[in-house]
């Protein structure tokens, strides 16, 4: 994974992690994790994921009658 960050955050991480005697890789993947768990424990944050889970559902529907629709309009040498 490549992560991109702007100079001056990039350096402030840099620092973060020799103060601390570690690598930056290993402070970046503890920020990471942190922002997960802050994340599953958001209502705001989950309330988001559910809406996007209804949208991707009814997203997923759609394209599979749009699928049946398709199927259903082809003969045998499978042209519609």
């Amino acid at each position: 994974m490549v992560l991109r960050l702007d100079p001056q955050l990039a350096e402030r991480l840099r620092l973060i992690a020799e103060v601390e005697g570690r690598s930056v890789s290993d402070v970046a993947r503890e920020a990471v994790a942190s922002l997960v768990e802050r994340r599953r424990k958001d209502r705001r944050f989950l309330r988001q994921l559910e809406e996007n889970l209804t949208r991707h559902e009814q997203a997923l529907r759609l394209l599979r009658e749009d699928s049946d629709d398709s199927a259903a309009g082809t003969t045998a040498g499978g042209v519609a």
